[in-house]
Parts: C-alpha cells; structure tokens; sequence
C-alpha cells in the first residue's frame, strides 16, 4: 500500500514538473512571437508607402513572389505596373520560386507585367527567391542592390524591410492592396509565425 502511495505521488510530482515546464515554454513562445513581430513593425513603420504618388524614387523594385494567378500576385503585379510608370523605378527585379520545372513565379510575373505595358527589358528575373530571406539577400549578393523599393503587401513588406535592414540594404516598401480580413487570415497568420 505504502508503495503505491509513494508511486501515486511521485507520478503527481512529475505531472507538476511537465506542466510547469509546459507552460514556461507556451509563455516563452508568446514573447518570441509578440517581441519578434513588435520589432519588425517598429522597424518598417516609416519605410512603408500605400500611395505611390508619394514614393521616393529609386533605380529598382524588388517584387516578391507569389502564386501566379491568385489575389496577392495580381495586386503585386498591378502595384508594381504602376510604380514604374509614375517612374519612382527604373527597373523591376521579379523574384520568385522556380524549384520546380512547372512552377516558375518569376516567368508568370515577367509577362504579367509586360501584358501591363512594362518593356521586356526594364524587367529582371530571380529564378531562386525561394523565400522573403532569399529574394532580399540576392538582391544584393548576386544584382548587385543596395538601395530597393519592396513590392509586397504591408504584411509581407514589413518582415522584408527588416531582412534588408540585417544585411545592409537600404529598403523601403510600397504596399500592394491586401486581401479582406476573411480571405487573407491563414496568410497573416503564417506571415506573423514566419516573423519569430
């Protein structure tokens, strides 16, 4: 009896343990999150244009990827059509997932925007932006970039900026028009994930 006792309680002491160290790590996470995104706000909110009247010029844009086809790639798309023709960009650097022979973002955005009246040869195209990280960093390393203009949703820009901020370049960003909360939640969601 005795020794089932002494089981019985130290299994409870265990239990204890686990949960305290359960809950200092689910209390450490929510800090990470809410530290990680309060700096990438904080260091994006004033390099950030929704009016592109009121961009500063700068030779290049860099527009981020997305999925050919869908609502933040033709909004991006349209932004940056736009951009260059009120001539704040001399040039667009698309850059964009190509992992897969079927799957080629940068392509898709190059004759996107040659349909919206940019020349062919105004646009360069990044087959390996594989990520915001990747798609920043090569603009500098391989394009030879320091100073850009980010074509991207706020969301998306503000994570951008702050990359480009950790490797030296000198960024600011023009926000392509967001989806409505109901249609873009699993994205903001994944992109405040993608902060920590």
């Amino acid at each position: 009896m005795l020794s089932q006792c002494a089981r019985f309680i130290r299994r409870l002491c265990f239990t204890r343990r686990a949960l305290t160290v359960a809950c200092f790590l689910l209390v450490a996470a929510a800090v990470a999150l809410f530290y990680s995104n309060w700096l990438i706000v904080n260091a994006s909110q004033h390099l950030t244009w929704n009016d592109i009247q009121t961009v500063p010029a700068r030779n290049v844009g860099l527009v981020l990827g997305a999925k050919p086809g869908n609502r933040y790639f033709t909004r991006r798309i349209n932004t940056a059509a736009a951009l260059y023709h009120a001539g704040k960009v001399k040039w667009l650097l698309v850059s964009g997932d190509n992992g897969k022979k079927e799957y080629d973002e940068p392509s898709a955005m190059q004759q996107a925007l040659i349909a919206k009246g940019v020349p062919e040869a105004a646009i360069f195209c990044d087959y390996a932006g594989f990520s915001t990280l990747d798609s920043v960093v090569r603009a500098r390393k391989v394009f030879g970039e320091s100073r850009i203009t980010i074509i991207s949703q706020a969301f998306h820009n503000q994570r951008a900026i702050w990359l480009a901020q950790q490797y030296g370049i000198d960024a600011i960003g023009v926000n392509a028009p967001d989806l409505n909360k109901r249609h873009g939640t699993y994205t903001r969601l994944r992109e405040k994930l993608a902060r920590v």
